[in-house]
């Protein structure tokens, strides 16, 4: 499921907490028209008249309304309001899911804040530009945004606004697979939502922990979380948060096989997020009744819900293209920005060189001279723009290099080959060699077309590749159907060789699903053995070519002697690494007494079973 965001600014999702009765609406807009009260309660009372009245539910009306306060900022000199007005308008927008007029709005809102010194006011939009950033999927530009939010907040102490940065923090978080600091960043976040009675802001943050013991394999936690997330969204009335809570519900049931349960809270779910016209729900739902009744054996009534996640593909991909339209937008409109600034520049610089002329000599000379600066300020503005095209293409190329670099190299390896044009090979102490193979894969690819077989082993291959950025474990290689990666280099960390088993762990449980799926089709499918070593290794560039990251070692030749030790489904471990986890709480360990290792004699070995105990 999607984490949620803390939508909008800390201070109007403040305001919006708790739907308005029309008695309390008619109140704070009696509130807007008493002309004895002050700017700021005035401001601060139409504010909350046209977010919790019309903005969730009318936001085209919400965009009419603010324009009010843009009037009333220039009758009374009020600069804040015509700040709030934009921010309502870029709020709208980013309800329509119009994100460059969102941008656009609240960047006028932001620059006037600035203007005045109101650090609150600029707090509150840039956390909006960086939800909308979110948005479109720039985690990095996103954080940024928060970050800066986050420390005006804390300057100004404002509880409240440093509770909402922070929990939309964590979302970017989750997102990396930073789970222990996004939960330390969501805990903080639910002990002010609670102690101030924000309901929403606590059940989004009950729903961020729950989806991150989710993604942990953790689900009794996630359970928990999630049915209280749930309970609060029904309290208030929160339908859209009510769907999620509900459809994460249905798979963290269909996941430990309680599958009356799924189907009931997924078509719940289906319903609701049908209701509000939520795509993105829908298809949840349809995926989690789809594995639920394949699970279950009932074809036919799967086989209903996965042509539904089709149609709704059909529409998802519309959106998609509007996003990626819109991300165009952003590129042209920053490049258009930076244009203008630039000839505004040269204006400036081209003014001033009139006025040393004018000085200097006759007027008749001048003009003759302003009309020579002017024919050459064009030449010299033509060639500043060819030379920002090529720049621009350079840029393109050398970003596409980087990228095909760091397909093939560890991000440190490949700035060193940049700077140094090599890189040397160096030894590591501790490095946890993981070997991955399918056993009986020469019989299963004999029932497989060799498309089909390429795009299977694909399959599998790009979700290892995932698991692998999760836990930050470093792919070496493939070959064949095995798998080759190693934790702990190229730069080594404490918590390498723990990693490197829950990577391994999550790669079984993914065949092991995968090997589900397809056998309840009819279709071949893999089993695999895994195995871990930990020890040294020497690690370097090797080739000229067709260069490549590889290790070496004993450590290496033990980690493949683990793996064909193996069993289907099980992690196998050596002593070695097993001393190294033992007395982690996350881990148990079943002992395999000595095993015969061909070319190294009888090896003590282990399998690593992962607790859930966090």
């Amino acid at each position: 499921m999607k984490r949620v965001l803390f939508f909008m600014s800390a201070l109007l999702f403040a305001l919006a907490i708790q739907a308005q009765t029309q008695a309390n609406l008619d109140s704070v807009y009696t509130v807007w028209q008493d002309e004895t009260q002050s700017d700021s309660v005035r401001v601060s009372a139409f504010q909350k008249y046209t977010w919790n009245g019309f903005l969730y539910s009318k936001p085209d009306s919400a965009m009419r309304l603010a324009e009010d306060l843009h009037s009333y900022a220039k009758a009374h000199n009020y600069p804040k309001a015509a700040a709030s007005g934009f921010i309502i308008q870029g709020a709208s927008n980013h309800i329509k899911g119009n994100y460059p007029l969102a941008l656009d709005y609240n960047e006028k809102a932001l620059k006037i804040q600035e203007e005045i010194g109101y650090k609150k006011g600029m707090a509150i939009s840039l956390n909006n530009i960086g939800l909308i950033y979110a948005e479109l999927g720039n985690d990095m530009r996103a954080l940024e945004y928060y970050e800066k939010a986050l420390k005006l907040n804390e300057e100004i102490d404002e509880r409240i606004e440093v509770a909402s940065c922070l929990g939309n923090i964590a979302g970017i978080y989750i997102d990396q697979g930073k789970y222990s600091l996004a939960l330390e960043y969501l805990e903080k976040t639910l002990k002010t939502m609670e102690e101030f009675g924000i309901k929403r802001g606590v059940a989004t943050c009950l729903a961020n922990i729950g989806e991150i013991y989710n993604l942990q394999g953790d689900y009794s936690k996630a359970m928990e979380y999630n049915l209280r997330a749930l309970n609060m969204r029904e309290e208030i009335g929160e339908k859209q948060g009510i769907a999620g809570s509900l459809i994460s519900i249905g798979f963290l049931h269909k996941v430990q096989r309680n599958y009356p349960s799924a189907i009931d809270f997924c078509k719940r779910g289906l319903d609701l997020a049908g209701e509000i016209k939520a795509l993105q729900g829908e298809k949840e739902a349809c995926q989690c009744l789809y594995d639920t009744y394949k699970a279950m054996g009932k074809g036919n009534e799967a086989l209903v819900y996965i042509e539904r996640i089709q149609v709704i593909d059909d529409s998802l991909n519309t959106e998609e293209t509007t996003k990626k339209l819109q991300q165009m937008e952003f590129a042209k409109r920053v490049f258009a920005d930076s244009t203008a600034k630039a000839e505004e520049a040269r204006l400036v610089e081209e003014a001033h060189k009139e006025e040393v002329q004018k000085g200097k000599q006759t007027r008749n000379i001048a003009i003759a001279s302003g009309l020579f600066f002017l024919l050459l300020s064009g030449g010299f503005y033509s060639r500043w723009r060819y030379v920002r095209k090529s720049n621009a293409i350079v840029e393109k190329e050398k970003e596409r290099s980087n990228n095909l670099l760091l397909n093939i190299l560890p991000a440190d390896i490949a700035e060193e080959l940049k700077l140094f044009g090599k890189a040397e090979a160096r030894d590591f102490d501790m490095v946890s060699i993981l070997f991955s193979d399918f056993k009986g894969f020469t019989e299963a690819s004999a029932k497989l077309s060799a498309q089909d077989l390429v795009r299977e082993i694909n399959t599998c291959f790009e979700a290892f590749d995932g698991i692998m950025a999760k836990y930050g474990i470093e792919k070496i290689k493939t070959i064949g159907d095995a798998y080759m990666a190693a934790g702990g280099l190229p730069v080594p960390t404490d918590d390498s060789v723990k990693n490197t088993v829950l990577a391994a762990i999550e790669m079984q449980a993914f065949i092991g699903a995968r090997s589900e799926e397809l056998g309840a089709r009819g279709l071949p499918f893999f089993e695999m053995r895994v195995g871990i070593h930990t020890g040294p290794v020497v690690a370097g560039i090797v080739g000229v070519k067709k260069f490549q990251y590889d290790i070496w070692g004993d450590t290496v030749n033990t980690a493949s002697r683990m793996e064909s030790a193996g069993e289907v489904g099980k992690v196998n471990v050596s002593h070695a690494t097993y001393e190294l986890l033992k007395d982690d709480a996350d881990f148990s360990f079943e002992s395999r007494g000595k095993i015969e290792a061909k070319g190294k004699g009888k090896m003590e070995m282990w399998f690593a079973h992962y607790t859930h105990s966090r």
